[in-house]
């Protein structure tokens, strides 16, 4: 299986974002992670698309879009339009998951759907065959810094356990807490893309971080 190490822009000097993209090109992270939060699902706001759009100028890496948005079939066209390869979308957030991983896929994405910690993996079976990528929150969604919360580890071993019969080439991601201390935990659960924000960004060399979460 492979592994990916996908940085959060959350986690970011904003003040220096282009220097920060800059240090994410020259590295062996091979997708970058962009939050996009509405003060409604999750208590914080982040960015949407004007941050999006020189993000996408700046990088030519593979742009994985986590929504913490309610509603996000009613936006999620526009963010592919605005550079996204893959956009994510949460369960719990939408009415409607079969309307947004059509809308997703028609517009040229891959499809992801996200569960929050207490969300069972039982509700994502309908909805395996017909999807790209699960992500997995080991944080409550909404904030960067928190400790990742253990059971994560059975979440994704039981997620790629159904995932065998249903879609074998289902993606499993995790975000929340990630670090070169747990990488390898979650690795040989069954995860292959692994979202870090603190750990690159306050890292003393968030380049060799990357490379200890990936050698984990």
């Amino acid at each position: 299986m492979q592994r990916i190490i996908a940085p959060s822009v959350l986690s970011a000097d904003f003040g220096h974002l282009e220097r920060d993209i800059r240090m994410l090109n020259d590295s062996r992270a091979e997708w970058i992670h962009i939050d996009v939060m509405d003060g409604v699902f999750v208590p914080n706001i982040s960015f949407g698309f004007p941050v999006m759009k020189p993000i996408r100028q700046a990088s030519p890496k593979f742009m994985d879009v986590h929504l913490m948005i309610i509603d996000p079939e009613k936006y999620v066209e526009r963010f592919v339009e605005a550079g996204s390869n893959l956009v994510t979308f949460h369960l719990e957030a939408t009415k409607e998951p079969r309307k947004c991983i059509d809308l997703i896929r028609k517009a040229g994405a891959k499809v992801g759907i996200s569960i929050k910690p207490a969300t069972p993996i039982e509700e994502l079976r309908e909805w395996l065959p017909d999807i790209d990528l699960v992500l997995v929150m080991s944080v409550e969604p909404g904030f960067g810094g928190q400790s990742f919360m253990p059971h994560s580890i059975e979440k994704v071993a039981g997620i790629r356990k159904m995932a065998e019969t249903l879609n074998p080439n289902l993606m499993i991601e995790v975000d929340g807490g990630i670090s070169s201390k747990n990488a390898r935990l979650l690795f040989d659960a069954g995860a292959e893309a692994l979202v870090a924000g603190s750990a690159v960004f306050k890292a003393a060399d968030p380049r060799q971080e990357i490379i200890n979460m990936l050698n984990a």
